[in-house]
């Protein structure tokens, strides 16, 4: 035993020194960067932070380390064999006590998950970045910018689309992009048909007595505030108040007696969209639609700048994204397309104008009082219902072909180059525009310098980084979209996800995400590792759940079809987010106005402008680090089955009528079971896999990256039916359009569904719309699943 214990003391005399690796900064032409100090032994040159390699045993060769070697020779084979037999034995104790003691040998063991990954430099001899690595990089670059000078001056210049001003800036931007360590800079350019004011002939309103002749003239204060894609020509018509013009307003109004066909009706800023509301009152027979800003939707707060009463607000009214000239198509020759437009196009003309203006008119109404609930902060108006005296309007604007220009800047990634993580944001705006676009435009120009300092100094991101600057925005994603519609047949194969950072600063309150549900759990993640800009030693998570312990229902909201990342992901089948800071759920009253100027935003947050824009920088930056760093994609493909479920709530509401007919919901039900079954499945697959296997893990990366393509519905032409997202888009393949039909089974339904009055439950339409939407669901699962022999379709 005392020579047994000997051998076991030598055995643990030769494990090596464990390895800790320390970054230390390095002063030179690249500030910040990281460099490797060794303490202990060496790591092998094809050392790989995902596997742990046992060193070989290496001692001296002595005779002192075998005394009884004498003996031996002259006891020959006995003393050989029991020496043997000792040696063996005190191997294998030696071999545990060893491995024992890396249990706890800490650093020296690099340990990989979704929370710590890591990657090898760019040689063998420049180490190893952990996360930690990466966000203390990234912040440390992030902050040597001018990201409040880069707000501040490209909200001075002219970027109304197409204008000479636009021009010049984006040849400004290209410039200074060739100047960064970039892989590829390009730009695109479509001809697209856009809509302007004609100044020889300005918009007109007029009071017409009951002949029909025009009366006195209501000035327009500010001539060249326009609905872009309004329909042209004049429409006359009593006035009637119709609050926000959603489709409830307008149902209200029949109600109470009211006749909508042949009015005009006075809408409200707010709530839903502009194209929306002119949409609305298209289907209700109005004949035209005037949208003013009411104070009472905009912050009370004394001591904050308020909007003018003279101002009016700019908005476009096609009901749709894109070039509503070449639907379904780029436009990157005008003269190629047959003659058609986008369904989405009003047929009635549609105007913006003060809450001055607004005033007057309502003073004219008659009629009964409007719900309590309708009134707003107008002085002096009683906000009834109407009808009032007859009104005519005349719209003149008229339709350009226009080029616009996308700008790319692309960090190739070094292991899944073909697969990008898209970051984007608008840059043309109709007035200065600082909130709009000035605020997203700085923030993506420091995103793209940071990121190419990060890549001087070692970072390497695993698939590349694709940085866009928009033209066109203001008319509805136009740039964004062509894009979209030119290389369809590509980015649903390499797009990862997509980032928006248009309106990322409208307050400074409460933080809010639009998104995809797969993209929720990371942006919990990363809401954790971002400071509060206005509460300190607090992250964003923290202040969240502050004030509501369920953060999700305060943060996450569903992607809305103006907001600019809705094409990504109800077109494209690309997830997408776009994230802002807003101010106690006020709208930011000065958005799409004159007054949208950088001494206006940067008073309304009590100049705490650069703080909030920090922190929005950071937030997304860090989003980036992850999608484009993580060996597996941290996108939770799981989330879709609650998405279902949540919805399946309201179907089974209408199980007992469709039983009566002798229908069913089943198909539903099983395809959501099919699809929750491979989620998990595909998640046990995942955890006992070996993330070092890069072939393994880029078929799962795949699988993960398509799942918000597989909701796009494969049985609508997206010619037809652009958005064929069966949750987020527009037609009878989708959710909402199946709920809305469902409706008309209970008294009244066409109260509270989304479709045209007058319309009855129809037997032949329901059982199209589930085949529709149970087989893109199927699908969804199907694909999720991997291979065709592991599939079983068995309602």
């Amino acid at each position: 035993m005392e020579r047994l214990w000997g051998i076991l003391q030598r055995a643990q005399q030769w494990s090596p020194t464990p390895v800790e690796t320390i970054y230390k900064r390095v002063e030179g032409p690249y500030l910040g960067g990281l460099e490797e100090e060794e303490e202990g032994a060496e790591l092998p040159l094809q050392f790989s932070p995902m596997e742990f390699k046992s060193p070989e045993l290496q001692g001296p060769r002595s005779s002192a380390l075998i005394p009884w070697a004498a003996a031996a020779r002259k006891a020959a084979p006995y003393l050989v064999l029991t020496a043997l037999l000792i040696f063996t034995g005190a191997f294998l104790l030696g071999y545990v006590a060893f491995r024992g003691s890396c249990q706890a040998c800490g650093d020296s063991v690099l340990v990989v998950s979704e929370d710590f990954n890591s990657e090898l430099g760019l040689d063998s001899h420049q180490g190893t970045l952990y996360w930690s690595d990466l966000q203390a990089m990234f912040l440390r670059f992030l902050g040597e910018g001018h990201l409040e000078d880069t707000i501040r001056l490209t909200s001075f210049r002219e970027r109304v689309a197409g204008s000479a001003g636009m021009a010049t800036l984006a040849q400004d931007i290209l410039e200074m992009l060739s100047r960064l360590k970039l892989d590829h800079v390009w730009t695109d350019t479509h001809y697209v048909g856009l809509q302007f004011p004609d100044p020889a002939r300005p918009n007109t309103l007029h009071w017409v007595d009951a002949a029909g002749s025009a009366q006195e003239q209501l000035p327009l204060e500010d001539p060249e505030a326009y609905c872009p894609y309004s329909a042209t020509g004049s429409a006359k018509g009593q006035l009637v108040y119709a609050h926000y013009g959603r489709q409830e307003d307008l149902q209200h109004l029949q109600a109470k007696g009211m006749e909508l066909a042949g009015c005009l009706l006075l809408v409200r800023v707010g709530v839903t969209s502009f194209a929306q509301k002119v949409a609305t009152a298209q289907d209700f027979g109005a004949q035209g639609v005037l949208i003013y800003p009411d104070p009472a939707d905009f912050s009370q707060d004394p001591h904050k700048p308020g909007l003018s009463r003279h101002q009016a607000v700019y908005g476009h009214v096609h009901l749709g994204t894109g070039d509503p000239y070449t639907p379904g198509f780029p436009s990157f020759n005008q003269t190629q397309f047959p003659p058609v437009e986008s369904s989405g196009l009003p047929s009635i003309p549609a105007q913006p104008i003060s809450a001055d203006i607004a005033e007057r008119l309502l003073r004219k109404l008659k009629g009964p009082v409007a719900p309590q609930e309708w009134h707003g902060h107008l002085p002096g108006s009683p906000y009834r219902l109407g009808p009032g005296p007859g009104l005519r309007l005349v719209v003149n604007n008229h339709r350009t072909s226009t080029p616009i220009n996308n700008i790319f800047a692309c960090i190739e990634g070094f292991a899944e180059p073909d697969h990008y993580v898209v970051i984007g944001a608008q840059r043309d705006a109709w007035g200065p525009g600082a909130a709009k676009s000035a605020v997203g435009t700085g923030i993506l120009l420091e995103l793209v310098r940071t990121f190419s300092s990060m890549v001087s100094n070692g970072f390497r991101p695993r698939r590349s980084l694709l940085f866009i600057s928009w033209d066109g925005g203001d008319f509805g994603s136009v740039g964004s979209m062509e894009w979209l519609e030119g290389y369809l047949s590509v980015l649903h194969l390499k797009a990862v996800v997509y980032v928006s950072l248009d309106n990322s600063v409208l307050g400074d309150s409460k933080f809010h995400a639009k998104t995809s549900p797969l993209l929720i759990s990371l942006i919990e993640t990363i809401l954790k590792q971002v400071e509060s800009p206005n509460h300190s030693g607090q992250t964003l998570y923290e202040q969240v759940v502050f004030t509501n312990s369920s953060w999700d229902a305060e943060v996450i909201q569903p992607l809305p079809m103006d907001s600019s990342a809705y094409s990504f992901t109800a077109f494209a089948g690309v997830p997408a987010v776009e994230f802002s800071f807003i101010e106690d759920d006020q709208v930011y009253p000065f958005l799409h106005t004159k007054e949208d100027t950088y001494e206006t935003l940067h008073r309304t947050l009590r100049g705490r402008l650069p703080a909030v824009a920090q922190a929005v920088a950071q937030f997304a930056g860090q989003l980036l680090i992850r999608l484009s760093h993580d060996h597996l994609l941290p996108l939770d493909f799981g989330r879709y089955g609650d998405v279902v479920l949540r919805h399946i709530g309201s179907l089974n509401e209408f199980s007992g009528d469709l039983k009566a007919r002798g229908l069913t919901l089943q198909w539903v039900y099983s395809a959501r079971g099919d699809y929750i079954r491979a989620a998990e499945k595909l998640r046990k697959e995942i955890y006992s896999s070996e993330q070092s296997d890069e072939r393994l893990m880029r078929m799962y990366n795949v699988r993960i990256m398509r799942v918000e393509f597989y909701f796009l519905s494969q049985y609508v032409s997206p010619a037809d039916s652009p958005f064929r997202h069966i949750f987020l888009g527009q037609g009878d393949h989708t959710l909402g359009a199946l709920l809305d039909h469902l409706r008309l089974l209970h008294p009244g339904g066409s109260q509270s569904s989304g479709l045209a009055p007058g319309l009855d439950f129809q037997e032949s339409r329901f059982r199209r719309q589930l085949a529709l939407l149970t087989w893109t669901l199927q699908g969804a699962a199907n694909a999720l699943s991997g291979d065709v022999w592991n599939i079983d379709n068995n309602f």
